[in-house]
């Protein structure tokens, strides 16, 4: 297994997804990604001093549905004409083997929350094409009404149309800085 040096990896978005999973009429999950984002991590000699910042594009949301990614970018939602993009800038980084816990604040539609993403940190290898890749797969639960995210609608049998809960689903890949 590769080492993770000390510098600015790049967000490597052909082996990344950033995602989120919401109950929908109380009985499926809805699934969704964010198609554009960009990424820095910044490995420091002390890992606990590492950080992150990533911005995902909201225009970008891709739910497979074209009639909801519409009403997901209006102002019901994410208000995709004032508010372009969503950001995450971490304030902590703890791996402890493969444990990976990064804390930071999220900012969706201008509302910054701090949000904790736990998972797994699932190594670091040199690839066929020798460069230096790691990955990690992670995920937090968030109050969509924390951030301003309130619309909704009452369904028949009770309950309703979109939960308040969402988990928001990370598997990303990073290439190392070229030594």
């Amino acid at each position: 297994m590769a080492e993770l040096t000390a510098g600015t990896w790049s967000y490597d978005s052909a082996h990344s997804e950033v995602g989120f999973t919401v109950r929908h009429a109380g009985i499926t999950k809805v699934r969704g990604t964010f198609d554009q984002v960009d990424a820095q991590l910044v490995i420091a000699e002390n890992i606990a001093e590492s950080t992150i910042k990533a911005t995902a594009q909201i225009a970008s949301v891709n739910t497979n549905n074209a009639d909801r990614d519409g009403h997901l970018r209006s102002a019901d939602f994410f208000d995709a004409d004032t508010h372009a993009a969503m950001t995450f800038e971490s304030t902590s980084f703890d791996l402890d083997g493969e444990d990976l816990t990064i804390a930071g604040n999220l900012t969706i539609k201008g509302e910054t929350r701090p949000v904790t993403f736990t998972g797994e940190f699932t190594g670091a290898v040199v690839d066929a094409f020798g460069a230096t890749r790691a990955g990690a797969s992670l995920s937090a639960t968030i109050s969509r009404k924390d951030f301003g995210i309130t619309w909704n609608a009452a369904v028949e049998a009770g309950g309703v149309l979109v939960s308040d809960k969402v988990v928001i689903n990370l598997d990303v890949a990073f290439t190392a800085p070229e030594a």
